[in-house]
């Protein structure tokens, strides 16, 4: 199974569980290692952690992230 990993969706490096506790709406909690195919990039909104659109994470990189699926 993968494990649990926390990234910063202005800088796309990883931040420690404390940090994403923070600042829930800059960082996203994201499933990597076995179990993830990782076939395709999707956008989603760091804040909602819903997907959106590549016009809307293009207009708004500090508050999305693009991640593989």
């Amino acid at each position: 199974m993968g494990r649990t990993v926390n990234r910063s969706a202005r800088t796309g490096k990883f931040v420690s569980k404390a940090t994403a506790k923070r600042s829930p709406a800059k960082t996203t909690t994201e499933r990597v290692g076995k179990g993830t195919s990782n076939a395709r990039a999707v956008n989603r909104s760091a804040s909602t952690g819903k997907f959106v659109t590549a016009r809307t994470a293009k207009n708004n990189p500090g508050g999305t992230i693009t991640q593989r699926v």
